[in-house]
């Protein structure tokens, strides 16, 4: 493209003077695409170089003895690399000549710029540490979890991180305080939940005394397999634990103090009603560019607001019927009621105990086995990765709090995991359970993670992008999916289970606009979540908390999902008899993940290409 702008620049000269311009040379469209989709595999590689983190979750080894540099000057060396990049794009190559699955990777590129260009003004406006975010919690999650220990290398790789860790967590004390500096009070539930992950982290031997801590028996573990593989020698181990001694306690754990200091310093004497960035000074800047960055679409608070409230109304119409269903006799809200109060009662909840922890997994595992069986009949990609359930690792679990899902390594090393957290089994009703194995696992965060990482003939940076309102509107999309499935929600509370995680979702359009735009406080969240919806108090208030300190994120799931049953409507009254349920859904999985504008162009050339083979 260069070469044709200068060709351009001389033709416009020739023009002035008066003379016939030649004919420009035509754009090779072959050669074109193929120097672009090579550009951008080099340009991907020379961004996962740039991260040891993602190199890490991607199951690689390159730099394993490193964290990824978080200080403001990074973030914004990154931003203009970014930048550079698309100048380089725009440069030399030509959009209208390529062909779709590259021009919709060049669409991609340049929003996940403009995404991050946009959102450089609110580099301190979030919360650095919150009681769902932050180093304190990740750190470790990433040595105990994702730092895979095959050989002595990888051992003295981790070893390094735990000295990296110490510096990594310091530059984020460093952010953390630069935001207080400039007015940003985090809430003092957040900082007590900081305070107590990050104590537990640095509680127990080598730290303290007593039993070790959760680093500590990680490394031991590690120690111990290579030495029983006969890798290492009792002198290496040995050595190994002084060197791993020396960096956790003088290398992590001065950070963590430092950390601990800064959060009781943080903690308001008399804070009063907590709410969210309504009472920012920004006229909602920072609100909407977040509602933008979470649903990829340009919908108001406003507009989500009244989207919530009707969705809120339909759902309960539906959950009357299931209410008389099953013969309960009273209001809406004593069935909430009822059910929130049945803790103990075997028909709603599993022990509070280890074997009841050990009885959740199992049948969520179950469950996401059976509907396994069915995928074949309603997509045709299928992932190859595999699937656990694990618990929530001790130093990051919290009662109440919503479960997630980490993807598969890219070689196989480490299957996908749905976590749960179950420290306190009356926060994990049984009703809930089906829906949420559905979610996190299939058909829905393994399912489209999994298909979207295993993606061949798409640039690959393409198998590792997300965007909230694709990933999780399809998440909940799968748990409405399920109820076509035979044998899934047999049980008429397991389907009100489903109605209420459908409501979870319509409520948070209510609740996350009312604290950001509407000045509610969490106390008015917390009652109009327990007046909607059938979930405990204690995931209310677990909700709630989150959408305080995570402003807009949870209007991705119903925005999304509503998005994706549309298209599909769309779909069926448009193809009538040719619509081909499985060959829908491999649209919507089979590009990866995308915003919502750029899925619903995908779905329109999908729609218009059967249309022109069965003309």
């Amino acid at each position: 493209m260069r070469r044709i702008a200068a060709l351009l620049t001389l033709l416009a000269g020739l023009a002035a003077c008066g003379e016939t311009p030649p004919e420009a040379p035509p754009v090779d469209a072959g050669a074109n695409a193929d120097a672009l989709s090579a550009w951008f595999e080099a340009k991907y590689e020379e961004q996962l170089e740039r991260s040891p983190i993602s190199l890490t979750f991607l199951g690689r080894k390159d730099r394993q003895g490193e964290i990824d540099d978080l200080s403001l000057a990074a973030e914004e060396a990154e931003l203009a690399w970014l930048a550079g990049t698309v100048e380089d794009l725009k440069a030399n190559f030509d959009y209208d000549t390529l062909p779709q699955h590259l021009k919709d990777s060049w669409d991609l590129w340049v929003y996940q710029y403009e995404r991050a260009r946009d959102g450089a003004a609110f580099r301190l406006a979030d919360y650095q540490f919150d009681q769902m975010n932050g180093a304190q919690s990740f750190l470790p999650t990433l040595l105990i979890s994702f730092h895979t220990v095959a050989s002595p290398l990888d051992l003295e790789g981790l070893i390094a991180r735990y000295r990296e860790g110490g510096r990594a967590l310091n530059q984020m004390i460093d952010r953390a305080e630069a935001a207080a500096a400039q007015g940003l009070k985090t809430p003092a539930f957040a900082l007590e939940g900081v305070i107590e992950q990050a104590e537990k982290v640095v509680t127990g031997a080598p730290f303290t005394d007593g039993e070790a801590s959760d680093l500590w028996a990680d490394f031991e573990s590690e120690v111990a397999t290579l030495l029983k593989d006969e890798q290492i020698s009792e002198e290496d181990a040995r050595r190994y634990r002084q060197e791993a001694r020396l960096a956790l306690t003088e290398g992590l754990a001065p950070a963590y103090a430092r950390l601990l200091a800064w959060a009781q310093s943080e903690l308001p004497e008399d804070e009063g009603p907590v709410t969210g960035l309504s009472n920012r000074n920004d006229d909602g800047a920072y609100y909407n560019y977040l509602l933008r960055r979470h649903t990829t679409t340009n919908l108001t608070a406003d507009e989500i607001h009244e989207i919530g409230l009707a969705e809120v109304a339909r759902l309960r119409g539906e959950m009357e019927i299931i209410k008389e269903k099953v013969g309960f006799e009273g209001d809406l809200r004593a069935f909430f009621d009822m059910l929130r109060g049945a803790t103990g009662d075997e028909r709603f909840y599993f022990p509070n105990t280890d074997e009841g922890r050990q009885a959740y997994l199992d049948e969520a595992t179950a469950a996401i086995e059976r509907i396994k069986a069915r995928l074949p009949d309603y997509f045709g990609i299928l992932p190859k990765a595999d699937l656990v359930v694990r618990r929530v690792e001790p130093f990051r679990e919290q009662d109440g709090a919503a479960q997630h899902y980490y993807p598969a390594a890219l070689d196989g090393s480490r299957p996908g995991i749905y976590y749960a957290h179950l420290s306190d089994m009356n926060a994990m009703p049984k009703h809930e359970l089906e829906v949420i194995a559905y979610h996190e696992g299939l058909p829905g965060h393994h399912m489209q993670i999994a298909i979207a990482q295993e993606l061949e003939g798409i640039p690959t940076f393409r198998t590792q992008t997300n965007f909230n309102a694709y990933a999780e509107g399809w998440g909940l999309y799968a748990e409405w999916l399920a109820t076509e499935i035979d044998g899934t929600y047999a049980d008429p509370y397991s389907e009100f289970g489903r109605l209420g995680s459908e409501m979870w979702r319509a409520i948070r359009l209510v609740v996350d606009t009312g604290l950001h735009a509407k000045g509610w406080t969490e106390e008015e969240a917390n009652a109009y979540f327990l007046d909607n919806g059938p979930i405990t108090e204690a995931q209310a208030r677990s909700e709630v908390r989150r959408y305080i300190v995570m402003p807009g994120q949870a209007t991705g799931y119903k925005i999304g999902m509503l998005r994706i049953q549309a298209l599909r409507r769309k779909a069926e009254a448009a193809l009538g008899d040719a619509f081909d349920i499985r060959a829908f859904h491999d649209t919507i999985l089979g590009g990866g993940a995308m915003p919502l504008t750029l899925l619903e162009a995908r779905v329109d050339r999908w729609i218009a290409e059967v249309q022109g083979s069965n003309a």
